[in-house]
């Protein structure tokens, strides 16, 4: 049992070094309002809980994953059927790839309908953005790593998507292949985005993304009169009630994980025709089957040249929310974004149901 004067002494040292006073004094004075719809800001916190989690069991896998085509899928094999809780730990690591997007876009959708992009929060609207983004890039890259046949036909079609787009599609497929086919060049190419690459730039646009909330402060709806809304301690207050839905997200997570593993599938063959049904993941499901459903030809120009045309428009319409939402004088466009994003919600939902089930 150490004793008083050397605890004491630990707590001086800790202080002259890191400076913990004012990171106490700093939680203690951070509050967070109280209103109806104080929940939705705790997606933001599982999807951040979700990325660690991420990062764990990747770490976790790293230590027997082999990034080459003769080798990939038999390791990922023996994680899943050799290694004590092998199966678990990926299970659990794809399961919450998939979670982490979706808490992010229910959070990008709460911004949206809470109207939390309004001055001065659009730079944390535009890092938000860029995470999800990002999100997504990890989810595509980290797809193709188990090297099974419908990962591998699903890359292939991902990267013919990307040859569409006009003047650098070539150029940008070939980037993303690391040749003109998907092969072994593109697993290795892949494995370097998703274990180093997209980390990297996710912790570092993290950092600015949490600093910019944190100067900013929690936004409330502009519906309600901020001197007649309550507020409540971030610490511990707010923080413990932050932990009770990463412990209710771990718990959806381990129930998904064990109850549901994650089916390895069998291995690639580039040289096997492409199954039926081939599809992505529900992520890109929408924009996926809007493509189908486009003409071969608009006028004088290509359908799926035209479709990706389209989603490029809508991806610079929604960044720029912040923009075109508020007026010049501040005040929010409440029916303009609220009207949008339910057309947004409504479209993605849509569109991935209809090409699941078809």
């Amino acid at each position: 049992m150490i004793a008083p004067g050397a605890k004491a002494g630990i707590a001086g040292w800790l202080e002259e070094r890191l400076g913990l006073s004012a990171i106490r004094e700093f939680a203690s004075h951070k509050t967070v309002p109280v209103h109806s719809a104080t929940v939705w800001y705790y997606f933001g916190g599982i999807t951040l809980f979700l990325f660690i989690i991420q990062v764990l069991t990747g770490m976790l896998l790293l230590l027997y994953y082999r990034p080459t085509p003769a080798e990939a899928y038999e390791s990922v094999q023996f994680i899943v059927t050799r290694v004590e809780f092998g199966w678990l730990v990926r299970s659990v690591h794809s399961w919450s790839a998939n979670l982490m997007i979706l808490a992010a876009f229910i959070h990008m959708f709460s911004v949206v309908f809470l109207h939390a992009y309004r001055k001065p929060r659009e730079l944390a609207w535009l890092s938000g953005l860029a995470l999800l983004g990002l999100a997504m890039a990890f989810g595509f890259s980290g797809y193709l790593l188990p090297w099974n046949k419908v990962s591998y036909f699903a890359t292939k079609v991902g990267t013919d998507m990307a040859a569409s787009v006009p003047v650098i599609g070539e150029a940008l497929a070939r980037f993303l292949r690391g040749g003109d086919e998907v092969g072994g060049a593109t697993l290795t190419r892949f494995f370097g985005f998703h274990v180093a690459v997209l980390p990297g730039i996710t912790t570092m646009l993290l950092v600015v993304h949490l600093a910019l909330v944190q100067k900013a402060g929690m936004s409330t709806p502009p519906w309600l009169a901020a001197d007649k809304i309550r507020s409540m301690k971030f610490f511990p207050n707010f923080f413990l009630r932050e932990l009770m839905a990463w412990y209710a997200a771990l718990g959806v997570l381990g129930s998904l994980a064990a109850l549901f593993p994650w089916d390895l599938g069998e291995k690639a063959d580039p040289f096997a025709s492409a199954p039926a049904g081939i599809r992505p993941e529900w992520y890109f499901l929408a924009p996926f089957y809007t493509l189908k459903l486009v003409p071969a030809h608009v006028w004088k120009f290509e359908g799926e040249l035209v479709g990706l045309l389209g989603f490029a428009l809508l991806a610079v319409f929604w960044v720029l929310l912040p923009f075109w939402g508020v007026t010049k004088e501040g005040m929010v466009r409440t029916r303009w974004v609220t009207g949008a994003g339910v057309a947004l919600l409504s479209y993605l939902v849509t569109f991935s149901l209809m090409g699941y089930f078809k």
